[in-house]
């Protein structure tokens, strides 16, 4: 009843409902700090049956902090990846960690030189832990779809059309 406007639960309600994930979202994205430590890597995934590259940055604490797709997995994608985020994130970070692929040095090297860049076997961890939920459901997909030419072969077998034609 504040300043003569009336107000129903239910229409708070649906207020709630349709604004609050996204305010709660922007509550939960972390501030960028110039301390943070970037996690970069790449995964191959098929669309439409053609191979594309999901690049992928984290943060130190598993925040994803951007994806792009890309066809190719060189320079000109790994400088793409980094300038969007440079964007999104309003800054750079204070150290890069990727896996061994040159592409990153080089983006790095055009973009942002000053920033620390560590490739090592076994730093990027945090980066390929995020890519588990993406093959999770790549496997459960491609079960599925096994599963399905399992029923459609074993179907036309002729095996299956003898025993049907039995009466019953």
């Amino acid at each position: 009843m504040e300043r003569g406007v009336i107000v129903s639960y239910e229409t708070i309600r649906c207020w709630a409902k349709k604004f609050g994930p996204v305010y709660a979202r922007r509550l939960r994205r972390k501030a960028p700090n110039p301390t943070d430590v970037w996690h970069l890597d790449a995964v191959v995934v098929t669309i439409g049956g053609r191979k594309h590259w999901l690049w992928r940055a984290v943060d130190q604490d598993g925040y994803v902090l951007d994806e792009i797709v890309q066809v190719r997995r060189n320079t000109k994608a790994a400088k793409r990846l980094l300038i969007r985020l440079m964007k999104k994130q309003g800054g750079v970070p204070k150290r890069i960690v990727t896996d061994k692929l040159g592409s990153y040095g080089a983006a790095r090297r055009q973009i942002m030189p000053v920033v620390e860049h560590r490739s090592h076997k076994g730093l990027n961890n945090r980066a390929e832990s995020s890519h588990l939920p993406l093959r999770k459901r790549e496997r459960v997909m491609q079960r599925s779809v096994r599963q399905a030419r399992c029923n459609v072969s074993s179907a036309s077998s002729p095996q299956s059309e003898i025993s049907s034609s039995r009466p019953i």
